[in-house]
């Protein structure tokens, strides 16, 4: 059995014999973005007519064995070429040319000078690159990290503009501020009603408002103590009320954009952990595949970082969650369970994401089966929470040094 090495560069494919001796190859077109083009797909394991040339050429020469340095061309020359082939990754052959590249560009004609092969391999270097940034940015699933960092933003403007809005209303009705939680509500209220005065149970209830805080609004309102405001003034609040009222049209486009390209993307990861959650930890990890990639105890504490290495440093106890705290199931569960409850969300989740990254069969069902079990079970099994541990002895020095600084700071400086 005789065994020959395929090595690819950007000048072509080349095999080399047991003694690492040069016996045959096939050039690449001296384009710098078909070589590129070529170089990628040996790099994803696609068989080229270069590749399949080569082996030809070998067999006819009496090689019966191939020795591949990407192990995805190994997987597909066995099967499409029928031929018995290994992988080392760093072959003896392969260095050898490697260090002797310039020589043997010159020797076998591909360039006239060593310039030359230069100014080719960089600017294949360069295609080669913007076609793997390319690829990077068609995956769908960075959109969907992008359009979740966007609906943050737009949260972060909401919660800013409202305060200013509350703040600038409230001088002509106060009251309202503690009546109505709901910023939309809010800024929908004060561009259709306007004055406190038209604040009324019939105008109220046809914005859709209950009966019961209609009427409760409306007596407030007849009793404000507000200061009066002119129609230029509150014209500025309603046109800045009417725009705010865009911005959450904005962010429900978002969500429904993210919810319907993670139903493409990643629907396991958000059957379980929710579009804008599985979103979110999408663009922490850096993209699906990524995230696929994290064991499940990191996925648990994903977005805790600075907690993590603050306890790290202070040795305080760690994060039981990261982001994931946003799942209704640990958010509303009770603080003693939260951490049992992240732990088994963190692994269907690592899961679901596996399935999505590696492109398997619908799970979700059965992992949401698994996790409310695991949660019924965590419910019945710690309905109360455990006694306070006795603090350690570093940290009861801790307290007792907080202590002693706290009366001193209340006894002042000595004189």
């Amino acid at each position: 059995m005789v065994k020959a090495t395929i090595v690819e560069s950007v000048m072509g494919a080349f095999g080399f014999g047991e003694d690492n001796i040069l016996v045959e190859k096939m050039f690449f077109p001296k384009d710098a973005v078909e070589t590129a083009e070529r170089l990628k797909k040996i790099e994803d394991g696609t068989l080229i007519d270069e590749i399949s040339g080569l082996i030809d050429n070998l067999k006819k020469k009496g090689y019966t064995q191939f020795v591949f340095e990407n192990q995805k061309m190994a997987i597909t020359a066995n099967k499409k070429l029928n031929i018995e082939v290994s992988v080392e990754p760093s072959s003896e052959a392969g260095n050898l040319f490697r260090e002797n590249l310039v020589t043997i560009a010159l020797d076998s004609g591909f360039v006239e000078k060593p310039e030359q092969l230069r100014a080719h391999l960089h600017k294949v270097s360069m295609e080669l690159a913007k076609i793997k940034v390319k690829k990077v940015v068609e995956k769908r699933d960075m959109l969907v990290a992008q359009a979740v960092l966007s609906v943050d933003d737009l949260d972060k403007s909401l919660n800013l503009f409202m305060g200013r809005i509350r703040e600038w209303y409230g001088l002509h009705f106060p009251e309202l501020d503690r009546l109505l939680e709901k910023h939309e509500t809010y800024s929908r209220l004060v561009v259709k009603l306007g004055r406190k005065e038209n604040f009324t149970i019939e105008k109220l209830e046809q914005e859709g408002l209950p009966q019961n805080k209609s009427k409760m609004i409306a007596e407030v309102a007849a009793a404000s103590m507000g200061a009066d405001i002119i129609e230029d003034d509150l014209a500025q609040i309603q046109y800045m009320c009417s725009h705010v009222l865009e911005l959450y049209s904005l962010r429900q486009n978002l969500e429904n954009y993210v919810e319907a390209v993670m139903d493409e993307v990643a629907p396991n990861t958000k059957a379980v952990a929710g579009s804008l959650l599985g979103g979110r930890l999408i663009a922490l990890a850096g993209g699906l595949m990524n995230l696929a990639k994290l064991p499940a105890s990191t996925m648990q504490i994903l977005g805790a970082e600075k907690a993590l290495f603050r306890s790290l440093k202070t040795k305080a106890r760690p994060p039981k969650h990261g982001i994931i705290f946003q799942h209704p199931l640990i958010h509303d569960g009770k603080r003693w369970q939260r951490g049992k409850i992240a732990r088994a969300l963190a692994g269907k989740i690592t899961i679901a994401a596996r399935v999505d990254a590696f492109k398997g069969e619908y799970a979700a069902d059965d992992l949401k089966a698994d996790l409310e079990k695991r949660v019924q079970e965590i419910t019945e099994r710690y309905p109360n929470p455990p006694p306070t541990p006795a603090p350690t002895k570093r940290e009861f020095k801790g307290k007792q040094k907080n202590r002693r600084q706290n009366r001193r700071n209340k006894r002042g400086p000595k004189r």
